[in-house]
This record gives C-alpha cells, sequence and structure tokens, in this order.
C-alpha cells in the first residue's frame, strides 16, 4: 500500500503550500510528510520566509536639468501571503523561476519609484541631498507591491555616479564654496581685532599710568642706543602742562 503514498518535505525556513486537484488545500510548517494520493494529485509549492535581498545595477536616469547619471540599488523583501503570491503566477513550473519573475516584478516597481524621485531633483540638489535618498522606501512602493503578497523592508540607494565632466563642476563649486567661507572667517577675524586695537585705543586716552608705562618703555629704547641722563619732574604735573598747551 506504500505505492499508494506520497512522501512530502517542507525544508526549514520555508512554508509549504499543499494543492489537490490544482485548488489549494493548506499550508504546512517544516517537517516530513506523508499523504495518500491514489491518483497522483496532490503537489506542494514552498516559499521562503526569510527576508531576501535584490540588488540592481548601472540604472539611468535624466534629472530635471537633463543630467545623465547611474544608479544602483538594494531591495531586502519578506513574503508576507504565500497564497497571494501564488495566485499572480502559472502553477506549471517549478517555484524557482517563480521567484526569480517575482524578483523582477519588485525590482522594476521600486527602480521607477526611484527613477521619478531623481528625475525630479536637478543635478546640484541632488548631489547636496544624496544622503536623504540613501533609504528610499515608501508608502506608494509598498502599495504596488502589495498585491504581490511581498513586503518591502528596506530599499536602500547604494550607488549614485555623475558625468565625470559634472564630478569636476562639483568639486570646483564645493572648492570656491570652502574659499569663500575661509574668506569670511578671515574677514570676520580681522574686523574683531581692528575693534579689540580701537577699544584698547579707547583706553589709552588719557589714562596716566598708562602714559607712565609708555615714558618708561621709550627711554628703555633711547636707553639701548648709548649712555644718556634723564631728569624727571612730576609726570602728572608735565602731562597737566601739556595739556595745557
Amino acid at each position: 500500500m506504500g505505492i499508494f503514498k506520497k512522501q512530502l518535505q517542507v525544508k526549514p525556513n520555508t512554508i509549504g503550500y499543499l494543492y489537490k486537484n490544482n485548488n489549494f488545500e493548506k499550508t504546512l510548517p517544516p517537517g516530513y510528510y506523508e499523504f495518500w494520493d491514489l491518483q497522483n494529485r496532490l503537489e506542494l509549492f514552498c516559499l521562503p520566509t526569510t527576508v531576501k535581498s535584490i540588488r540592481v545595477t548601472n540604472q539611468e536616469v535624466l534629472t530635471k536639468d537633463n543630467v545623465a547619471l547611474r544608479f544602483s540599488f538594494n531591495i531586502l523583501y519578506q513574503i508576507t501571503d504565500g497564497q497571494k503570491l501564488l495566485r499572480q503566477f502559472p502553477l506549471d513550473q517549478q517555484i524557482d523561476p517563480i521567484i526569480q519573475e517575482l524578483e523582477q516584478r519588485i525590482g522594476t516597481i521600486v527602480q521607477l519609484v526611484l527613477r521619478n524621485r531623481i528625475a525630479e531633483m536637478d543635478s546640484e540638489t541632488l548631489n547636496e541631498k544624496r544622503n536623504e535618498l540613501t533609504d528610499f522606501k515608501t508608502a506608494e512602493m509598498d502599495n504596488q507591491v502589495m498585491p504581490l503578497g511581498v513586503t518591502i523592508v528596506q530599499a536602500q540607494l547604494k550607488d549614485l555616479t555623475f558625468p565625470k565632466t559634472i564630478q569636476d563642476l562639483f568639486a570646483k563649486h564645493l572648492e570656491a564654496k570652502v574659499r569663500a567661507k575661509a574668506d569670511l572667517e578671515n574677514a570676520r577675524t580681522a574686523v574683531a581685532t581692528a575693534r579689540t586695537l580701537k577699544n584698547a585705543s579707547e583706553l589709552m586716552k588719557g589714562d596716566d599710568n598708562i602714559r607712565f608705562f609708555q615714558l618708561l618703555e621709550t627711554i628703555g629704547k633711547i636707553a639701548e642706543k648709548g649712555k644718556h641722563t634723564f631728569n624727571f619732574g612730576d609726570i602728572t604735573q608735565l602731562s597737566k602742562n601739556e595739556r595745557e598747551k
């Protein structure tokens, strides 16, 4: 009687979808199973339950100002409704071709969303905000893949490559911005120094103590050049007499 039994296997990290007479029967968790199948009308499709990755490379798009660039991105997705997924594909084939076609559809959906987003920006804005595009998963993307029975876990931009001429222009623009910033800082420093000197000059006006130290400094400089005799009177009175003159 064993010849009428069919042995089926659901491997780890997958879930089995059992069909009988070409109609969905039930789901099966990982394990080994035996079913009576006198007419050989049982069929099992196993779908992964883990998060899977798709990489799309070297895609070209025009920015808002008609600059052609290339981009690559990664997608992480997970099958959340296997029955819905299997209803989207003919089941007269093995599961691997179904998964390949599924990933092509997901890649196309995500690519169009990213392409439209890039096309809305001019090249300079895009270059400045490229970090904001790193994670570009959107509700629109989720809504478009939902009929496939999958969920986008992550959509991440990996590379964004501008033509060499545009890269050179960006480099020159950045250099000019850095130079302008440095010039501005130098100008601010010069203004601050001038303001400090002006304040110091205002402070020194009419201050007898400062005038005394200035006199000592002048005498010291004269004394360095030879032997001299200096006569001092009342410096305060002298300063007063000079002011009266």
